[in-house]
């Protein structure tokens, strides 16, 4: 087990080259906000641009384009129903986000389906959210490209096979190592660890706390995790997951001094100037 502290970030977090471009910081794309759950996606779109991604486009329910426009303008976002652009922007993404307020539907399966089907090695795709639970109960196979997840503990216990009074850290790895080699799992809860499968270490949190039980904190971290696997490629894809989770509490730490609750559009605010404070 590895702690995570401070010194991570400062691995991961690097200056940029001043001749670099947007398209050196990831092109993301973001899947979700289908009724009722449009706000889910707003969140994550809001972490990833203030993480540092360089473009990012959201798929999303058409009615829902305004609301995330009104946020966050620097976003760009089209109809999920729109096939053909949905499977043009799949393929030109470097990192692909899908289940921040995903329904699960017959829309929603058929989409998550599209992705595994269009995704290669050189892509990483996450799936947090709907598209977990889409993934679990369909049985649907693994894609070739990275993939990472981010489940919470009832998530976990439908891909694991483990009741949440059994996750733990033994368990809980021997399960990741069940996955194609490279799966990274985020295991949000208490004390969040990340594991990886074929890597004997994992990464466990010692920050965050109550504060964040929250609707959308989940989201965030989606967001977050998809921002820095954009970017950063001098440092591996688990320390810059690794690195977006632990600044992701260590964010609402420092909110939570002053704040019962830490709302999750708060840390995505606070993101840039965290980050100037790693990397000076």
């Amino acid at each position: 087990m590895k702690i995570v502290s401070e010194s991570l970030l400062k691995k991961v977090i690097v200056n940029r080259p001043p001749e670099s471009h947007k398209g050196d910081y990831g092109r993301l794309l973001l899947i979700g906000g289908t009724y009722p759950y449009g706000g889910a996606i707003i969140m994550a779109a809001l972490a990833a641009v203030g993480s540092g991604a360089g473009l990012v486009t959201v798929a999303t329910e058409r009615e829902n384009i305004s609301a995330l426009h009104a946020h966050l303008p620097e976003a760009m976002a089209f109809d999920l129903r729109e096939q053909e652009r949905l499977m043009e922007q799949i393929r030109k993404a470097s990192v692909i986000l899908i289940g921040p307020g995903l329904a699960e539907n017959p829309l929603e399966k058929s989409v998550l389906q599209l992705v595994l089907n269009l995704v290669d090695k050189r892509q990483i795709l996450i799936m947090d959210g709907g598209a977990i639970s889409l993934f679990a109960k369909q049985a649907l196979p693994f894609p070739s490209s990275q993939i990472i997840f981010t489940p919470h503990q009832k998530e976990w216990e439908s891909m694991s096979g483990l009741p949440i009074e059994s996750q733990d850290e033994t368990s809980s790895q021997k399960a990741v190592d069940q996955f194609s080699e490279g799966t990274i799992v985020v295991q949000k809860g208490n004390r969040t660890r990340v594991f990886q499968s074929g890597v004997k270490d994992f990464y466990q949190l010692q920050v965050g706390g109550p504060y964040q039980a929250t609707g959308g904190m989940g989201d965030t971290l989606a967001g977050m995790i998809a921002g820095f696997a954009g970017q950063f490629q001098q440092a591996s894809l688990f320390e810059r997951v690794t690195a977006a989770t632990y600044l992701h509490s260590a964010i609402a730490d420092e909110l939570a001094e002053e704040a019962y609750v830490v709302l999750p559009t708060e840390i995505s605010r606070a993101i840039p100037r965290w980050m100037k404070k790693i990397c000076p």
